[in-house]
């Protein structure tokens, strides 16, 4: 290589961290833009196996997120998708956004724990539990009500309905004890069953607007897919850390406007999921990318799953209160 491990890793940690476009950085370092893209290609080969190892802790995790947004490869439309855990990010570049993707990280096999996601239909099947978004139906009843200004009884279902939303995504903020937790929350989906069933179905339901009959059946019908977070306090209401994980790829859209080819999109996906792993766990990812070329460079024949394993062994986690946590640091950084 031209260039020095140090400088390798500055790259990395400035564009898959800062998301500094690649023009500023080589201006900055005054080194010639297509050595870069080529060493970046080269580190994305160098680090792909680790997907793998990133796809099996993901498995094992108690509480996941999951989301997508739109990714232009060679001027043709596909997707970003995330896989996130307290403990990893694992970022997939595809061309469809179609359930074959989630088949590729989940498998077929069941699977304990969560997994917190909006209602898009392509994670319907995964096989582990599901938690829909309420920030996500918040938004989608906010939208409703405005079609129904003048009708005083959609505002006021709708508008009930958001408060109690509300109150599900922030009971897990409150300084409570689980006792006081668990009691709370079954109080805010009894509520929430309360207002979506009316005193006297046979008598009232034809009676309903439309609008108020088409969520209190949904909130009614999809009750294995929206209360988790009662039974289970590590699981959230929403899935806002999936989206500020994927609020840096937008950004990084709007101003590269994707990928100029396949492989520039399969380079990102490895480097950003190591990247964006290391943070969660190391104090100076960049200083950790250093540590791991610095080692290659030592022992060329040296994989990197196996120098993942031993750069671990001397910093388990001592804590078993997330298994996903446990997992990761016995296959990763």
């Amino acid at each position: 290589m031209l260039l020095s491990n140090e400088l390798l890793s500055e790259v990395v940690e400035s564009h898959y961290l800062h998301g500094i476009p690649l023009g500023r950085i080589t201006e900055r370092l005054k080194v010639n833009y297509s050595t870069i893209i080529e060493s970046l290609h080269w580190l994305g080969k160098l680090f792909e196996p680790c997907l793998d190892q990133l796809i099996q802790a993901y498995r094992q995790a108690v509480v996941r997120h999951a989301d997508e947004t739109t990714w232009r490869v060679d001027g043709s439309n596909g997707y970003c998708w995330l896989f996130s855990s307290e403990s990893l990010s694992l970022y997939l570049y595809r061309q469809t956004r179609a359930a074959t993707v989630v088949k590729e990280v989940f498998g077929a096999t069941p699977l304990e724990g969560y997994l917190v996601v909006d209602r898009y239909n392509g994670y319907n099947r995964v096989p582990c539990k599901i938690q829909y978004c309420f920030a996500h139906l918040s938004r989608d009843l906010k939208d409703e009500a405005a079609k129904f200004e003048e009708n005083k009884e959609v505002q006021e279902f709708i508008g009930r309905l958001r408060q109690l939303l509300s109150e599900a995504m922030t009971l897990r903020g409150k300084k409570m004890t689980d006792q006081q937790y668990y009691k709370e929350a079954v109080t805010i989906k009894s509520e929430i069953f309360s207002l979506c069933l009316p005193d006297s179905l046979a008598a009232q339901d034809e009676d309903r607007h439309p609008a108020i009959k088409r969520w209190s059946d949904f909130f009614i019908e999809s009750a294995e897919r929206l209360y988790q977070w009662v039974e289970d306090r590590n699981v959230p209401a929403e899935n806002n850390r999936a989206e500020r994980e994927l609020r840096p790829t937008v950004i990084a859209r709007k101003v590269s406007f994707g990928s100029q080819a396949e492989e520039g999109a399969k380079t990102r996906g490895v480097l950003l999921s190591l990247l964006q792993t290391l943070k969660k766990g190391e104090s100076n990812p960049r200083q950790k990318v250093k540590q791991m070329l610095d080692k290659i460079s030592e022992n060329p024949n040296l994989k990197t799953t196996q120098l993942l394993f031993e750069i671990d062994s001397s910093k388990k986690t001592k804590s078993a209160h997330i298994t996903d946590r446990l997992h990761l640091s016995q296959v990763l950084i």
